[in-house]
């Protein structure tokens, strides 16, 4: 048996599992893969749900949709009198059967989506405020309240974590980063460098993802090396009066890049995808040059390489983020010198370094008194090797190597090295209709996690456009893993909710897929 098949084997053992539960799923199991020109049958096999993308998105919702149920630990006492109080009335339920708007109303956070603000300050209660509450949940495994799910991404549980720069420290605070029910530090302590740090590097966080999943017994659910290339709504029945389904299409990478197409049907998908897929472009002239770069690994890679050294001519980073601060250190770390440009003004509040304890991140402010001293400042000698353009931005490169800048009132050119664009990155739905743009706040306009996010029910995170399509993460505007969580909650409420009316969860405990 050569490899593809038995891949494609593999991957049909985990619609075996769930099929044990739901009497559709055993026809899906028998089925051979469907080649991509295939046309659905008249009765497809179905699985109640499929979750494309997983990262930490992905792997919260495959835990709540799993049986772990989240209950009111009496242990405990919520800061909040009026949340505690309603969490008091209705303790003997899980806060999945509860009325979500109800408990969220009145709460503040950093999220625009109320669940969100409500599971964050569930599981970290006044943690804007500096304090270290315990969780004031209690999480308890109820097999007949499984969902049967598959969880489709193109790496190793983990998502994006796996490809950045294993080395530099998160944002946010490690306790931030945990999924619910396994401390983030009960898997970390022992193997961090600096164990003084509330911070993490990438590499601890995907590593505690994809010890999660096994930790939780999740690896059923979760089928890798996965390229969705398309998800359509498909109707059965005359006039679709049979109900409608979404066809899943695309097709797993094995070895020697063999590809294996697959076909599944769905009667819930949830788009768990990030937003790291698209860089964002200037859209100038030279773009598209081979010394142009959108990712800064290749920054980390050319000077391993030695490609760059203290004599090259200067690198140039477009941005003033969090991804071009990572440049900038990573090439003054090289003795690397740096041209740094950037579209706001050096005190434009909403540059992410004034939301940044210096204490907590002394990297980045270091990187903000570097891009404070422009030229003509005093203090210009501090960071010879590094100058700093604010209110700047490109008009174009040339392939002899030159840059044009355009300031106020004033045109520059260098000759450069390298150039590394890191303004922010968006996703690509490539794979749904029109890639997605109908399903955006304003259909008008692509989707952007910042400026277009999708446009979906708070409390359930169901697109408004798309019955039965889910989204959640980056895509409905929660960058941070602290606050996507709350979308894994909201979801989960509404397909326990709704699939026990149909009944579709597994009802015998034996048959449970982990």
């Amino acid at each position: 048996m050569d490899a593809a098949t038995e891949i494609s084997r593999t991957f049909f053992t985990f619609l075996l599992f769930l099929s044990s539960s739901v009497p559709a799923l055993a026809q899906a199991a028998a089925m051979p893969l469907l080649e991509e020109t295939t046309l659905p049958q008249e009765h497809p096999p179905t699985v109640p749900v499929v979750i494309i993308g997983n990262g930490p998105s992905g792997i919260c919702l495959s835990y709540l949709l799993s049986g772990y149920k989240p209950y009111l630990d009496p242990a405990t006492v919520h800061p909040n009198p009026i949340l505690y109080r309603k969490l008091q009335d209705t303790k003997h339920l899980p806060i999945t059967e509860q009325d979500l708007e109800y408990l969220s109303e009145g709460l503040e956070g950093r999220s625009s989506n109320p669940v969100a603000v409500l599971f964050d300050t569930l599981l970290h209660p006044n943690a804007d405020f500096g304090y270290k509450f315990p969780s004031v949940l209690q999480w308890r495994r109820d097999k007949q309240q499984h969902i049967p799910h598959l969880v489709l991404g193109r790496g190793t549980p983990g998502g994006a974590w796996h490809a950045m720069e294993g080395s530099m420290l998160t944002i946010s605070l490690g306790i931030w980063m945990e999924l619910p029910g396994v401390n983030y530090k009960d898997l970390t302590n022992g193997k961090r460098r600096d164990v003084t740090s509330d911070r993490a590097t990438p590499e601890e966080i995907s590593s505690y993802y994809c010890n999660y999943v096994k930790l939780k017994g999740l690896q059923k659910n979760f089928v890798d090396n996965t390229y969705v290339t398309s998800i359509q709504k498909l109707y059965r029945g005359h006039e679709g009066k049979g109900g409608a389904l979404w066809e899943v299409r695309g097709y797993q990478q094995v070895q020697n890049d063999t590809h294996v197409p697959f076909c599944l049907f769905a009667e819930n998908v949830v788009l768990a995808t990030g937003a790291s897929d698209s860089p964002v472009r200037l859209g100038v002239e030279g773009e598209d040059l081979p010394f142009v770069s959108h990712s800064i690994s290749d920054l980390g890679l050319a000077v391993s390489q030695r490609k760059l050294d203290k004599n090259s001519d200067p690198v140039l980073i477009v941005g003033a983020g969090l991804s071009a601060a990572d440049a900038v250190l990573c090439a003054c770390n090289s003795n690397i010198r740096v041209l740094h440009v950037f579209r706001k003004r050096i005190d434009d509040s909403d540059l992410i370094f004034k939301q940044l304890p210096k204490t907590l991140y002394p990297e980045y402010h270091k990187v903000y008194n570097m891009m404070c001293n422009v030229a003509g400042n005093a203090s210009i000698n501090l960071f010879p090797d590094y100058t700093s353009f604010p209110e700047h931005c490109v008009v174009s490169f040339q392939s002899d190597m030159k840059c044009l800048l355009q300031g106020n009132n004033s045109l520059k050119a260098f000759k450069i090295s390298m150039v590394l664009v890191l303004i922010g990155t968006n996703p690509d739905l490539f794979f749904l209709k029109g890639q997605g743009q109908y399903l955006g706040q304003d259909p008008t306009r692509p989707i952007s996690c910042k400026q277009n996010p999708i446009d979906i029910d708070p409390y359930t995170f169901e697109c408004t456009k798309e019955p039965g399509l889910f989204a959640m993460g980056p895509l409905v505007g929660d960058n941070f893993v602290r606050f996507l969580k709350g979308g894994a909650l909201g979801i989960a409420s509404c397909l326990l909710k709704r699939l026990k009316k149909k009944g579709k969860l597994i009802s015998n405990g034996g048959n449970n897929i982990m």
